[in-house]
């Protein structure tokens, strides 16, 4: 019985998760591109470790996940959160301004003005 439970609720968050991740997609594909006057206001990143199956007390057990957040400041003052690569973390620098082009949530890119 508690097996059965869990199976549900597993099915069920697994669904949640997936639907939100579907509606994020499809609303992201239906915005319009935006290409905005843009500074760089902050970079931070994020760190996770997860064990790996099969070997969770070994020192190499983990898999580690870096997400790497900017968060741009528009002409209207809003302010803009994006995930973005690795690599195009470390071109950007606070206080960088230029073209930011974004759908959605999703960054597309960053021309910097020099």
């Amino acid at each position: 019985m508690m097996f059965e439970f869990t199976s549900v609720a597993f099915f069920v968050v697994f669904m949640f998760v997936a639907v939100s991740i579907v509606r994020q997609w499809v609303q992201n594909n239906n915005s319009p591109r935006l290409t905005v006057e843009a500074v760089v206001v902050s970079r931070r990143t994020h760190t996770t470790q997860q064990p790996v199956a099969g070997d969770p007390t070994s020192a190499h057990g983990f898999h580690t996940t870096t997400d790497c957040i900017v968060t741009f400041q528009v002409e209207s003052g809003d302010q803009l959160k994006f995930s973005v690569s690795g690599r195009e973390y470390r071109t950007l620098a606070e206080g960088d301004r230029g073209r930011l082009t974004f759908q959605g949530t999703r960054y597309l890119g960053f021309e910097p003005r020099y």
